[in-house]
């Protein structure tokens, strides 16, 4: 079974700052105090894997521009979001073309009022190629995988 392995955020709502969050085995539990970004975590997933509704991603506008950083009184606003998701294929169980690939990164970066676009191991991609990808895997933004 495909697993996700490594989870990379940068200026994507509250994480301003290029982050790192190692996935393991099992279950992962995210623990915090309120308002630390926990929740963020969790709508990065959904938004890599192809979440196109504003209002489940608790977005103020219908705009997608609402995922990346805001800015603060100390750090300017950024212009991109980028969310990036390894996924451990060592058992091989990926559905084609990737089965015999060990590791897949895919990856949704969005630009300030140029919308958004997606990345299979470094190939442009459409939204619906990564749909797909998680639809084989049993997984997906709306599923309860996650």
């Amino acid at each position: 079974m495909i697993q996700f392995s490594k989870l990379r955020l940068h200026g994507f709502k509250s994480f301003c700052e290029k982050t790192e969050l190692d996935i393991g085995p099992g279950l992962t539990g995210i623990v915090g105090p309120n308002g630390c970004g926990k929740s963020n975590l969790v709508e990065a997933l959904r938004w890599s894997m192809g979440e196109s509704s504003t209002k489940r991603m608790r977005g103020g506008s219908r705009s997608m521009d609402d995922m990346i950083f805001n800015g603060t009184a100390k750090r300017p606003a950024r212009n991109t979001a980028e969310v990036s998701i390894l996924l451990d294929n060592t058992s091989h169980s990926a559905p084609a073309p990737y089965t015999k690939i060990e590791e897949i990164e895919v990856v949704r970066k969005i630009e300030r009022d140029h919308g958004s676009g997606y990345r299979i191991n470094g190939k442009n991609v459409r939204a619906r190629d990564v749909q797909l990808l998680y639809a084989d895997m049993l997984a997906g933004a709306n599923s309860p995988y996650l």
